[in-house]
């Protein structure tokens, strides 16, 4: 945009920062919204995180100098990092198992529709005369903020938060409505009772094996110390291999290289050897849309398949698409007009990478971490994780323009190493939690330190009559 380039002359490291400062806000935001996602509502926090995001977009809007732009996009930075932990988390908590996968596809699937509206709708407005060509793109992000944050206050409270806080009717009653049970049925459809006394055990289970107060130092639920003793638990033993997974999750999901296409699109595609500026973004924009077009069929097959067979295959073909465009950037560069079919080979490896991202670590990358931890941790686990994803993101924001102004083909090498790496990662350390109910991943773990807690998981379930119920449902 002319007007935005005139109007503030911003170095390579200027530019990064500008980017930079959504993730590192995001970063935080994620990290609040762990710590406050259990003491309030999931509805609320998602209120309020909406709150923040239109007030940093707003700031944006009316920015005056490259400073307010900075500090808009940190304050819309904690509203987005907040959100971004939220989402999956309300999501994997209301979802039965057999679909769970398929609907947090859906969220990968709107950052997606997202991205695509983001970028086109700069497209058609670089151009307009004077400021409106870049302060129109930054106003309009205020809307989908204003629908959400009123959108939310129409959503049913998270049943498996309800139990932890001993609210069973209440959970109950917003387990009908997420399975579409009317009233006559809360009492009487097995189902229900089935899948509410299963969050029960889990509750109780997490509560009889945790570490007892005294053990840690007396640290009461919303104080310093409890919150930092609840902070310290994702790296008990019992937890740590959980925490690794979703750390390194959203590690390999964003040194994929995906969002460095994303914001620095048409500077890859020139390192291509595409001309002119129309034609450059409109091979960055079709990164967009290519990520659309292969998230629908993650939806449908994520939970058949599975998630560790997702993850290699879409780790391989992102590895073989770095590395070969390594090397034609290696050979060709500044070249490219009289080597046309290696330009247009690289630009296929764009997009061949883009949609082996698109249906592998775009949407595992948000589902996995938020699938993987016990009730008690779940909020600050997913919580970990997101920010592992934010300070990455940052990270790569702040680090590519510095990457590509030294060496193109060792910016798409190093993002090709990260996609092998991340092969021998989900072949050897990663398990499979599709179709297994949050209730029951801690088999898939061998948790909670085994026979133990096995021996005591069954005498709550008896305790609290889910033997009872399944034999006479079944009788």
């Amino acid at each position: 945009m002319k007007d935005f380039v005139q109007r503030w002359h911003l170095s390579a490291w200027d530019t990064g920062l500008m980017t930079a400062m959504l993730e590192l806000g995001s970063l935080l935001g994620a990290l609040v919204a762990g710590a406050l996602a259990d003491r309030f509502s999931r509805r609320q926090s998602i209120f309020s995180a909406c709150v923040v995001f239109c007030i940093g977009s707003a700031l944006q809007f009316v920015a005056q100098s490259p400073d307010h732009l900075i500090l808009g996009r940190g304050i819309g930075g904690l509203g987005v990092g907040a959100l971004s932990m939220l989402s999956p988390l309300y999501m994997a908590e209301i979802s039965p198992p057999e679909v769970r996968g398929s609907l947090m596809a859906l969220e990968q699937l709107a950052i997606v529709v997202g991205a695509v509206l983001g970028f086109w709708t700069g497209f058609f407005t670089r151009d307009v005369p004077g400021s409106a060509s870049w302060r129109l793109p930054l106003g309009i992000q205020i809307i989908p903020g204003l629908l959400l944050g009123l959108g939310c206050m129409a959503l049913p409270p998270s049943p498996r938060l309800l139990v932890q806080q001993g609210r069973t009717e209440e959970a109950l009653r917003s387990l009908a409505k997420l399975r579409l049970r009317s009233g006559s049925d809360i009492e009487t459809d097995p189902l229900l009772q089935i899948e509410l006394l299963e969050m029960q055990v889990e509750a109780a289970l997490i509560e009889q094996t945790s570490p007892p107060r005294s053990a840690v130092g007396s640290g009461k639920s919303g104080t310093l110390r409890g919150e930092l003793r609840a902070w310290a638990r994702l790296f008990s033993a019992k937890l740590r291999k959980r925490t690794l997974i979703g750390v390194m999750m959203m590690f390999f999901q964003q040194w994929s290289g995906i969002n460095a296409l994303l914001y620095y699109g048409p500077t890859l595609m020139r390192s291509l050897g595409m001309q002119g500026d129309a034609v450059t973004l409109m091979s960055a924009g079709g990164v967009g849309i290519v990520q659309f077009i292969a998230v629908l069929p993650a939806i449908v097959f994520i939970d058949r398949l599975g998630r560790r067979p997702l993850l290699r295959g879409g780790s391989l073909a992102m590895a073989l698409s770095h590395l070969t465009i390594a090397l034609l950037v290696r050979q060709y560069s500044g070249e490219w007009s009289a080597h046309t079919l290696a330009a247009r080979i690289s630009l296929a490896c764009v997009y061949t990478f883009t949609a082996a991202y698109g249906i592998s670590y775009g949407p595992i990358g948000w589902i996995l971490p938020s699938e993987v931890f016990p009730l008690s941790s779940r909020s600050k686990g997913v919580a970990l994780s997101t920010a592992s994803n934010w300070l990455n993101n940052f990270l790569i924001g702040l680090l590519t323009p510095v990457f590509m102004e030294r060496s193109a083909s060792g910016t798409f090498l190093i993002f090709g190493v990260a996609c092998l790496l991340g092969y021998l990662w989900s072949t050897y350390l990663v398990p499979e939690t599709a179709n297994v109910s949050l209730e029951e991943i801690d088999t898939v773990f061998g948790s909670s330190a085994g026979r133990e807690d096995l021996a005591l998981r069954r005498q709550i379930e008896a305790d609290l009559g889910l033997h009872e119920l399944v034999q006479r449902w079944a009788a």
